[in-house]
């Protein structure tokens, strides 16, 4: 029972990725849209901060599994 509570716990990781992403998407569009000129490194850095946060949201499911198939 409690190996499938610290799993799902584990899986909140996805979520908090998730709002990050949108939230970063939504000021990039912002910034561009202020600031067309900048579009090229706005969008690098939008590019690395996803991979960064969806980087956390994957190291989260894996840490899911392991916590189901080893502890199990």
């Amino acid at each position: 029972m409690l190996v499938a509570i610290g799993a799902g716990i584990a899986v909140f990781t996805g979520i908090g990725a998730g709002i990050a992403i949108g939230l970063a998407t939504a000021k990039a569009v912002d910034a561009i849209a202020r600031q067309p000129e900048a579009a090229g490194q706005i969008s690098k850095t939008l590019i690395i901060g996803s991979a960064l946060a969806e980087a956390t949201a994957i190291y989260g499911f894996v840490i899911a599994l392991l916590i189901i198939f080893i502890l199990k």
